[in-house]
């Protein structure tokens, strides 16, 4: 296992579509990467591209700051149902620190995938984990979290990210 270094938006490859995976055997190592990365980060959810692999790859551990870790690796992910009540909360992203914006959600979701050992999974997910997924799936189809906001808060973000990227 390595730690990998993440990506800053507005790298194109942020904003790029990524590849479904063929078989879980050509990522099992940049999974463990992943996890590794993203608990050292410390993140909730790391999605491959964040690391310039551009694979429907993505982990998540929604609670493991709060108490019980529960990492969970998503390979070709789906998101099969979305409920019509939705959340509005603070996600911050690793490729854009320093920022939070506040994103509305579907407050629960069926995401169906395929787990590190190649089996088929579905998971009915809610609060922290259906933000954490729904987040990171974004990142698969080349969104990060400002993509879902009003232009006027959007741009409001990119001007407090990039103050913060030329003060740093």
């Amino acid at each position: 296992m390595s730690l990998l270094p993440i990506l800053r938006w507005p790298d194109p490859r942020l904003s790029q579509r990524c590849d479904e995976v063929g078989s879980v055997d050509e990522v099992a190592g940049l999974v463990s990467d992943l996890f590794e990365t993203m608990y050292d980060a410390p993140g909730r959810g790391l999605a491959a591209p964040q690391v310039g692999a551009m694979f429907r790859v993505f982990v998540m551990d929604a609670g493991w700051k709060d108490g019980e870790m529960t990492p969970r690796a998503c390979i070709n992910p789906e998101i099969t149902w979305r409920s019509d009540e939705r959340v509005t909360g603070g996600e911050g992203c690793l490729s854009i620190p320093g920022v939070t914006a506040q994103v509305e959600r579907h407050a629960r979701i069926r995401l169906a995938y395929t787990d590190l050992g190649g089996a088929a999974q579905e998971a009915e997910l809610s609060g922290a984990e259906a933000i954490v997924a729904q987040h990171e799936y974004d990142h698969l189809d080349g969104l990060v979290h400002f993509d879902r906001l009003e232009a006027e808060a959007r741009a409001a973000l990119i001007a407090d990210y990039e103050a913060l990227v030329q003060g740093a």
